[in-house]
């Protein structure tokens, strides 16, 4: 708790610092705005209800994308974890896929799927796939070798070796994986906002610069910063469950 209220804290200290430079050293609002004005148009945004349908377009887009992303790099990190020769023959291509950035197959998921949701999704859930693929695989292969031969003394068939033994001794790395693909996705979402969006918190940026409005796009960003740090919350709390409730390998 100390913690917490120091953290907060802090917050209000650059808060101040910040407000207080700006009337100083009268920095322009173009510029720099001050979190005073930041706040008068975030509470306006909210309160006059302009603010919510972007909020909620972005947050159905991250959590379309990262379920996406995560269901099939999962699954993709199981499938290469079990088969040695599969993984072998398509891992070069799996590296080839995720050094071309995101943002330059932008223009081609436009000409693909067309402006809005689902151009966004696509680019989120790529942007989520390899965290947990790379991290199911990491966590399968790191069980430990003796239980192993255990479930093979005992007869375990493949898949409730799998089931039974992997999964749950490799569930904390493949969570880990989860939460940096949490926090990516909502990067993937303002990203594909920014290139396919027509609403969301991304096409609300976009907007205010060509309008010159600073003070909305610092409101912007605390939003984005707000909503990120709520689900990421959401998902280290059903980490903590999981992990709590799921022993590291169970019996047959």
């Amino acid at each position: 708790m100390s913690a917490r209220i120091t953290s907060f804290a802090l917050l209000l200290v650059c808060l101040g610092v910040w407000e207080l430079s700006c009337r100083l050293f009268e920095i322009s609002e173009l510029v720099i705005p001050r979190p005073f004005a930041v706040g008068v148009v975030l509470f306006d945004g909210l309160s006059s209800g302009y603010l919510w349908p972007h909020i909620w377009i972005t947050t159905v887009e991250m959590l379309l994308g990262l379920s996406l992303g995560a269901m099939f790099g999962f699954l993709s990190g199981v499938v290469l974890a079990e088969y040695e020769p599969l993984r072998r023959m398509l891992w070069p291509y799996v590296i080839a896929s995720q050094v071309v950035p995101k943002l330059a197959l932008g223009p081609l998921f436009i000409v693909w799927f067309g402006f809005g949701l689902t151009s966004t999704v696509v680019i989120t859930a790529l942007i989520c796939f390899f965290p947990l693929l790379e991290n199911t695989l990491t966590g399968l292969g790191r069980v430990d070798p003796h239980k192993q031969e255990l479930f093979r003394m005992l007869r375990a068939t493949r898949w409730q070796t799998l089931v039974r033994l992997k999964i749950p001794a490799g569930l904390p790395v493949i969570l880990a994986g989860l939460r940096v693909a949490t926090v990516l996705s909502l990067v993937g979402a303002v990203v594909g906002e920014f290139l396919a969006g027509q609403t969301g918190l991304g096409a609300t940026i976009i907007a205010a610069r060509g309008m010159m409005d600073s003070s909305l796009m610092f409101a912007v960003f605390f939003i984005i910063t707000a909503l990120g740090m709520c689900v990421y919350q959401i998902i280290v709390f059903a980490e903590s469950w999981l992990l709590r409730h799921h022993p590291e390998g169970s019996s047959l």
